[in-house]
């Protein structure tokens, strides 16, 4: 990218009445740079089979262009029209809550013939028709796609094709799966019954891998369409979402980002999160270090919220408290979602920019402040490079198996809550953390690794992980990591199976721990943050120093937390679920331990640095304000000038923060 892209989501389409020359106008007065249009209207572009109409389109790219605003355009696939259902009903998604039913967006079958012959047919009108525009910088395949739970017959059928390339016979699927069980087992291919059902998690949990391979093979089929008529300046994006829980959370579980970003030549990411008293930028952060680790580059932010809903409307200076977090991770663009807020249907309440009356607002004019600092700053502030030395490893197999295997019957607790506590707990400290996936050839660029609940993983991860440490590397694993193998098989050996030497322990005993805490306290936390709760293994430590014992008059002989020394590096293993207190404890000694605890480390949460390398090879450092209170912090580093107020900074300086504000020093 040659410059920062400060953008919103436009559907001329919506408008009550004609208004692109006032938007535009609107647009310019806030600096916004890029639009992103057309991903959600087929029925617009193609009203009738085979009838297309592109006027919106047309119209927009020309008014954009002569005001110098830049355009994405969007493939229009993940919202069919009526007239495509009615003609052909089966396009629907068939899912486990039965067949699809008219109405939403994101209800087909993306694995479908009639829906990827007309998918394909407005792809190439659309693109083939704006790809030379001189307004087009880029593409967007699809938007937030998924595979929508699609399981009827014919996905059924792909499945059983699927697993027969990954199975010698039947006899091994049968065995690696363990399906006498119950009577599931599986005789002959032809009888090979619908996944639906299945009481096996090993082949549920296959079936979850498979149609997030269907993701990854859709959208690497619409970039390989798209890139038949893109020009050499252009790019092809994908507007990535996450678990969602009212704003994005953790890892998707319906799409591998790892997999399905490779066909990409940029990662689009949307990411939405709490507000006002509840803004922390965890979520900013978590979803820009997953954005830039999938292709260890930049990446853009298609959508974040600007108003959105009555809970999130922004105090003043959270807008430009949440735009600059996003540079700070690494992201290139910021768009909203949207530019106005819309008048009928599902969505109005998720209010734009501007509110109903098009009229500038408080957030409308905050935004105006930030256009006007990203193209002052531009230069100084896109492409900014990180070099963290601190990873989580992330599994969707790991996450997938324990939807299927809770941490016990009673609790909700998932994969994705164990994988925001550590690192929540690591942005609360200023460790800067990149992303890693199983599939990750060498983990040998960091020197601390975090591994949560590596429920399934095969035999070569957890080898890979004992060389890691053995080399030289420090680990944290939490409860239940190494415990099955790929096909969610329980390993036979005493627990943690594979990982055992290397943590210097042992365990086959787990239990629900009921009025259990950490013995004597030992990471001098609050006595309600001293509690265990929800799962706890009873561990013996064979060659590990032992950093924390249960309170409990059952088992207190039993280890809690542990460290072991193994080869070079040092292993810690918490065997139990903890509070993000112990965590945060846990996590300081650990980092410190790994060589990761710096300069950084001296602030903490409300008050959050990241730091990175610009295009002119400077050091850039932001200091954000995550608070209602004013704050300040002693700069530690060398002599800079501090870019929003071009004041001088000098080493060793108190830095004053108002709330909700940032400070970007540029070391000299």
């Amino acid at each position: 990218m040659k410059k920062l892209l400060y953008g919103v989501a436009y559907y001329d389409e919506y408008m009550p009445y004609d208004r692109l020359d006032q938007d535009i106008q609107m647009m310019k007065d806030a600096g916004i740079n890029v639009v992103r249009i057309a991903e959600s209207t087929w029925s617009t572009h193609e009203p009738q089979n085979g009838v297309f109409d592109f006027t919106s389109v047309d119209r927009v790219l020309d008014a954009m262009h002569k005001a110098g605003i830049e355009v994405i355009v969007g493939t229009p696939t993940y919202a069919v029209p009526t007239w495509l259902v009615k003609e052909h009903p089966d396009v629907l998604a068939t899912t486990p809550q039965g067949p699809g039913k008219y109405g939403a967006r994101q209800i087909m079958d993306i694995t479908n013939p009639v829906y990827l012959f007309h998918a394909e047919r407005i792809i190439r009108k659309l693109i083939g028709r704006v790809s030379q525009h001189p307004a087009v910088i880029g593409f967007q395949t699809d938007n937030e796609t998924k595979h929508y739970h699609t399981s009827g017959p014919n996905v059924q059928l792909q499945f059983v094709k699927y697993l027969r390339e990954r199975f010698e016979s039947l006899e091994e699927l049968n065995r690696k799966f363990g399906l006498d069980y119950w009577s599931n087992r599986i005789n002959s291919w032809e009888d090979f019954p619908s996944v639906v059902g299945t009481i096996n998690g090993s082949l549920g949990a296959a079936f979850s891998q498979f149609q997030r391979k269907l993701v990854t093979d859709f959208l690497a089929w619409q970039v390989a369409i798209v890139n038949e008529y893109k020009r050499e300046d252009q790019f092809v994006t994908q507007n990535f979402d996450f678990e969602w829980r009212g704003h994005s959370f953790g890892v998707q579980p319906d799409v591998d980002h790892f997999a399905a970003s490779e066909a990409f030549d940029v990662t689009g990411v949307d990411i939405y999160h709490p507000s006002q008293d509840d803004l922390t930028g965890i979520e900013i952060s978590f979803g820009g270090d997953v954005a830039r680790s999938t292709k260890h580059n930049n990446y853009l932010v298609l959508e974040t919220e600007a108003q959105a809903f009555t809970h999130w409307v922004p105090y003043p200076g959270q807008l430009r408290l949440q735009a600059f977090s996003h540079l700070a991770s690494g992201a290139n663009m910021v768009a909203y979602w949207h530019w106005h807020s819309i008048h009928n249907s599902f969505e109005t309440y998720w209010k734009g920019l501007l509110s109903h009356d098009f009229e500038p607002n408080p957030v409308y004019e905050e935004a105006q402040t930030i256009g006007k600092d990203f193209a002052r700053l531009s230069t100084h502030l896109v492409n900014l490079k990180k070099k963290n030395k601190t990873a989580i490893l992330v599994s969707n197999e790991a996450l997938t198996s324990i939807n299927w295997f809770k941490f016990n019957m009673n609790s909700p607790l998932n994969y994705n809550d164990i994988v925001r506590r550590l690192y929540d707990e690591l942005y609360k400290l200023n460790i800067g953390t990149d992303i890693v996936h199983p599939g990750t050839e060498s983990f040998d660029d960091y020197d601390l690794l975090i591994v949560p609940s590596l429920y399934s993983a095969p035999d070569a991860l957890l080898e890979k992980l004992n060389r890691y440490v053995e080399q030289g590397g420090h680990v944290v694993y939490t409860s239940r990591s190494g415990f099955t193998d790929e096909h969610v098989q329980v390993r036979t050996s005493q627990q943690p199976g594979v990982i055992s030497e290397a943590c210097g322990i042992h365990y086959s005993l787990f239990v629900e721990p009921k009025n259990v805490t950490l013995k004597d306290n030992p990471f001098k936390v609050a006595e309600d943050d001293n509690q265990v709760d929800t799962w706890m293994e009873l561990i013996t430590p064979t060659t590990a120093e032992v950093l924390a014992y249960y309170d409990h008059p059952h088992w207190g002989k039993y280890a809690a937390i542990t460290q072991n020394r193994y080869g070079q590096g040092t292993a810690t293993y918490i065997g139990c679920i903890v509070s993000s207190a112990v965590i945060r404890e846990l996590f300081s000694s650990v980092a410190k331990k790994a060589g990761v605890w710096g300069l950084d480390q001296e602030a903490s949460y409300p008050i959050i640095v990241k730091s990175g390398t610009n295009d002119l090879g400077r050091t850039i450092r932001y200091y954000f304000n995550y608070s209602e209170q004013a704050g300040s912090v002693v700069y530690p580093h060398g002599d800079g000038k501090e870019l929003i107020g071009e004041q001088s900074v000098t080493h060793g300086q108190l830095l004053q923060l108002k709330p909700w504000s940032v400070i970007i020093i540029e070391e000299a």
